[in-house]
């Protein structure tokens, strides 16, 4: 396939502007800063200050010390410029030389063959058993509600049934989320060329907004039913139940949760996250994939 100078669109010049902007954002001297200390405003200023006397060796010396430091900014000047333009073509050349040995259908490939490997790695963490709820950031906690009574009911020696709730509702999401692989391979599957580009190009979690923006309603109508499925085999209606009738005999819980969405949202939300954060490595460290064509296409936009 014929090789080009650009991924999806972003042409040499773009990325030779941007080094640029981001090289030359030094603060250098102020033109009024330099004409300040130039020989001619010294004089000037000095020819006011003894406006009837003769010039005296001490304004001849300020009047050269002037000259030095407008001809040391000046030097200064150059020399940063100097500098900076070198740091731009010894930083952007080999950036460049990447990002032209890679077709369009590399870059493609290289970005699915890593949504592919971060979504796989996210499910077989979560889907396995304590993959939810042996992981703090993705635990699924006791809904609000019950959340807000909690230390009350753990003061009264009823936190058992806190404990229990919250380990059934975890061991439904850990069975709901291997029906995630199958539909995230078929959402790679269906990329386009323009969503590949986006992601390419968007920020270190893009590619999992792209699963959240095609798979998150299919997902909630496929994990619904494990769920319901699970709480059953495991009584979190009983345990809600007693639960939430303890708190209310206490009056402290009024409202009723439908847990089975409950736990459904928040698996989906645990899911997403954990695919966000294997994106952010990959991207990350493109070399420890193991992938040729995820090294060549990620490391390129290093």
């Amino acid at each position: 396939m014929r090789q080009v100078s650009t991924i999806f669109g972003i042409s040499r010049t773009q990325v030779v502007h941007q080094v640029a902007q981001k090289f030359t954002s030094t603060t250098l001297p102020r033109r009024s800063d330099v004409e300040k200390c130039s020989p001619a405003s010294v004089s000037k200023r000095a020819s006011g200050a003894w406006a009837g006397r003769s010039a005296k060796p001490a304004a001849k010396a300020a009047i050269a010390t002037a000259a030095k430091a407008a001809i040391i900014l000046s030097f200064m000047r150059a020399t940063i410029l100097v500098g900076l333009s070198a740091a731009v073509i010894t930083w952007g050349t080999p950036a460049l030389a990447q990002l032209e040995r890679i077709t369009n259908t590399d870059a493609t490939a290289g970005l699915k063959a890593a949504l592919e490997k971060g979504s796989r790695a996210a499910v077989g963490q979560l889907g396995r058993l304590d993959g939810f709820l042996g992981n703090p950031k993705v635990k699924i906690p006791l809904p609000e509600s019950l959340a807000r009574v909690e230390p009350t009911m753990r003061r009264f020696g009823m936190g058992h049934y806190a404990d229990e709730l919250i380990v059934a509702m975890n061991r439904a999401a850990e069975a709901a989320v291997p029906q995630a692989s199958a539909l995230f391979v078929d959402s790679v599957k269906k990329m386009t060329l323009q969503d590949a580009k986006g992601i390419l190009t968007g920020g270190d979690t893009a590619g999992t907004e792209y699963f959240r923006r095609t798979t998150q309603g299919e997902l909630h109508k496929r994990f619904l039913p494990v769920v319901e499925k699970s709480t059953a085999k495991v009584e979190v209606a009983r345990k809600y139940d007693q639960y939430a009738g303890r708190a209310q005999s206490l009056g402290l819980v009024k409202d009723n949760v439908d847990l089975d969405e409950y736990v459904t949202t928040k698996a989906l939300d645990g899911l997403y996250y954990m695919v966000g954060e294997e994106e952010k490595k990959i991207r990350k460290d493109p070399v420890g994939t193991g992938s040729n064509i995820i090294s060549k296409v990620f490391g390129a936009l290093h």
